[in-house]
C-alpha cells in the first residue's frame, strides 16, 4: 500500500460496477484497493482469473493478482468498503460491516429509503452527512452506510439543485431514456432491446420519484424532511450503450424574467465550498450546451462526472423545458460513491 493513502476494499469487484471501481480507484491520490470480493465461484482465485473485464482499458497491475474474498468483514478489513453489492445482498452483508467499524460507501439501493441513512451527492448536499450520527446511536456501531442515488436520478437532482436555489422548484415531470448498461451485465437480451425501446424498468419510475426529493431536502435536528416537489416519471430502456438521457418539464416556484437566466443559474452553479477541490470534483459541475441537438449520451459523457444540459427553453405549460445527460456507471454509480467516500474523508468521517 502507498504511503498516506487509506486502504480500501471493493464488494462484489468482479461485476460491472465493481469494475467501475476497480478501474476509478486506480492511481486514486486518497485510496488504495487492497481487497476485493466476488461469488463463491471466485473466493479463492486471482482477481484477473474469474473476472470478465468488460471495460476497454485494461486490469489495473495492482489489482490482477489479489486473491478474490468472501464478503465479509473478516475476510475484508479494511476501514473503508465501496459496495457494488445487489441490494438484495446489501441489506444483510453492509450492515455486518458496519457492525465491524466500517465506512460503506454503496452504490446499491437497499438503504435509500432509511430515514438515518444519507443519499449524497457532494455537489448537491454535503450537510446530509449529519445523518450519520443518528445512524450510529441507532445501530450500536461506529461503522456506517452512506449510498449514492439511483443513477437515473442522479443526472437530473444535480440540475433541479441548481434550479431550486435560484428559483424554487414545484413540479417536475420526466422521461428517462435509460442506457443498458444500467441493467448490468449480460444485461438486457439482445433481441428485446436492438432497434427497440422497452417502456417499463421494474421500480425505477417510484425510485426516480422519491430520491431527488430527499436529496433536495434538509436536515432539521438530525432528522430529515423531504422536499415538497411533485414529480411525475417515465422510465424507458433504449439502445444506447452508456449514458443516461431524462427530458425534463419543470415547473418553477419564481420563474425567471428570461429564459437566459435559467440557462446561467445552470452553468454557473458550484459545489459546496467543502466539495469544490475533492479529487473527484466535476469542473464544471453542469455544462449548458447551446446547439439545438445537444446533449447526446456519444458526445457529451466524455469525462463521466460532469452533468450535461442542453436545449433549455420555455414551456407553455409549465415554466423550463430541457435535457439531461449523465453518465450513469461512472457518475451514476461507481464515480459517484468514490466522489461521496472523498468528502467523509475531507469532513473527518473517515481518517487516514
Amino acid at each position: 500500500m502507498s504511503q498516506n493513502k487509506i486502504p480500501v476494499g471493493v464488494l462484489a469487484a468482479t461485476g460491472a460496477v465493481g469494475q467501475r471501481f476497480i478501474q476509478l480507484l486506480e492511481n486514486h491520490p486518497w485510496f488504495d484497493v487492497v481487497a476485493v470480493s466476488g461469488s463463491t465461484r471466485s473466493v479463492g482465485h486471482k482477481y484477473s482469473e474469474v473476472c470478465r473485464w468488460l471495460l476497454p482499458t485494461d486490469i489495473p497491475e495492482s489489482v490482477r493478482n489479489l486473491i478474490v474474498q468472501p464478503s465479509t468483514p473478516e475476510a475484508i478489513q479494511t476501514p473503508l468498503v465501496f459496495s457494488a453489492l445487489p441490494s438484495s445482498q446489501a441489506e444483510t452483508i453492509e450492515l455486518l460491516f458496519t457492525k465491524a467499524g466500517a465506512a460503506i460507501c454503496t452504490n446499491a439501493g437497499a438503504f435509500r429509503q432509511d430515514p438515518l441513512t444519507p443519499i449524497l451527492l457532494p455537489e448537491v448536499n454535503p450537510e446530509h452527512t449529519a445523518l450519520i450520527a443518528a445512524q450510529r446511536t441507532q445501530r450500536g456501531s461506529d461503522g456506517f452506510i452512506v449510498t449514492n442515488p439511483n443513477c437515473t436520478s442522479t443526472g437530473m437532482t444535480i440540475a433541479l439543485k441548481a434550479l431550486q436555489n435560484a428559483f424554487g422548484v414545484k413540479r417536475v415531470f420526466a422521461t428517462s431514456m435509460q442506457a443498458i448498461s444500467g441493467a448490468g451485465y449480460p444485461g438486457v437480451p439482445s433481441l428485446d432491446i436492438l432497434g427497440n425501446i422497452v417502456p417499463y424498468i421494474s421500480g425505477e419510475e417510484e425510485k426516480v420519484a422519491w430520491e431527488p426529493r430527499k436529496m433536495l431536502g434538509k436536515v432539521n435536528a438530525g432528522k430529515l424532511d423531504l422536499a415538497e416537489i411533485g414529480f411525475s416519471i417515465h422510465a424507458n430502456r433504449v439502445p444506447v450503450i452508456d449514458g443516461h438521457t431524462v427530458v425534463l418539464t419543470i415547473e418553477l416556484t419564481d420563474p425567471p424574467a428570461g429564459i437566459e437566466l435559467a440557462r446561467r443559474a445552470l452553468a454557473e452553479y458550484q459545489a459546496p465550498e467543502i466539495s469544490r477541490q475533492l479529487p473527484s470534483t466535476p469542473k464544471p459541475v453542469i455544462r449548458v450546451r447551446n446547439e439545438p441537438n445537444r446533449p447526446q449520451p456519444r458526445l457529451d459523457i466524455t469525462d463521466g462526472m460532469t452533468t450535461v444540459v442542453g436545449r433549455v427553453r420555455p414551456d407553455d405549460l409549465f415554466d423550463l423545458r430541457m435535457v439531461v445527460v449523465s453518465h450513469n456507471t461512472i457518475r451514476g454509480a461507481a464515480g459517484g460513491s468514490i466522489y461521496n467516500a472523498e468528502l467523509l474523508l475531507e469532513q473527518g468521517f473517515v481518517q487516514r
